[in-house]
């Protein structure tokens, strides 16, 4: 999770202007729960939901 959080401050930290709608998003690739690569490229032509769960610990 931690990971993901750096990498978003990263991308974020590069453009600080929000996208625009209909704007193709930056390519990014993410571990999963079982630590598998997920892209954003292997979801093209579906809606993607992103959730960022802080949890409480």
């Amino acid at each position: 999770m931690s990971f993901l959080a750096a990498l978003l401050i990263t991308i974020a930290a590069r453009n600080p202007t929000p996208p625009k709608v209909g704007q193709q998003p930056p390519a990014f690739a993410l571990l999963d729960q079982n630590r598998r690569r997920v892209s954003l490229a292997e979801a093209a032509g579906t809606k993607v939901v992103l959730v960022f769960y802080r949890g409480y610990w």
